[in-house]
Formats: C-alpha cells, sequence, structure tokens
C-alpha cells in the first residue's frame, strides 16, 4: 500500500491534474502529471468500466498498479501530482507487463531517476 502522504485523495486534486496535466499513453495506460508545490509526489489510480466491465479485474489493476509505484517510489523525482489510468486492455495484463509499461511511462515524462 502506498504512504499516506503519497496519495491524491480528493477530487479536486485529481480533477487538477486531468485539467492542467500534461498526459502520455502507453500501451494499456494513460499517465498525467502536473507539478504540485510540494516536496513529494502524490499518485492517483483510476480504471473505468472502459478497462473492464467486471469491478474485480478493475480494482486489480488498480492494486498491481499501485504495488509497482509503491515499489519503485524512492526512484521517483519529488514535486508533481500523477494519475494512472488503466485503460481497455490493461485489466488482462500480467504484473510484468504492466511494471514495464509503467516505467516506460515514467522515464517519459521524466519522472524516474535513473
Amino acid at each position: 500500500m502506498l504512504p499516506d502522504p503519497n496519495r491524491l485523495k480528493k477530487t479536486k486534486e485529481i480533477e487538477r491534474v486531468f485539467k492542467e496535466g500534461r498526459g502520455l499513453k502507453e500501451d494499456s495506460l494513460l499517465l498525467k502529471a502536473a507539478p504540485n508545490n510540494l516536496g513529494l509526489t502524490r499518485f492517483a489510480f483510476v480504471a473505468g468500466q472502459k478497462a473492464s466491465k467486471k469491478a474485480v479485474e478493475r480494482n486489480k489493476a488498480k492494486r498491481v498498479l499501485r504495488e509497482i509505484i509503491r515499489s519503485r517510489l524512492a526512484d521517483i523525482k519529488p514535486g508533481f501530482d500523477v494519475v494512472i489510468t488503466a485503460l481497455q486492455g490493461s485489466a488482462g495484463k500480467n504484473f510484468e507487463n504492466l511494471e514495464r509499461t509503467v516505467i516506460k511511462l515514467l522515464k517519459k515524462t521524466g519522472l524516474l531517476n535513473d
């Protein structure tokens, strides 16, 4: 589970990222990031019904994405609010495929320290 300070919880904050953030799409994931004035990076995960009709599969996709980010939290640059959206086809992917895609997205946006 992500530490509490690294979670985007309020709807207004998530909407701000969707409105002002820069987005990149890779495979079946969409990452939107917007700078914040904090010394840490916060994350939110979204999986709508387009990702899967089954709530169990949507929730599993979000849990996997949370774990991928949690394990790489030390390598991620501070000062951003990030929303990762699971798109159609992401619910059927295994952990390794999703991890590869998330890392690729983080590198493209410049959020991952090398």
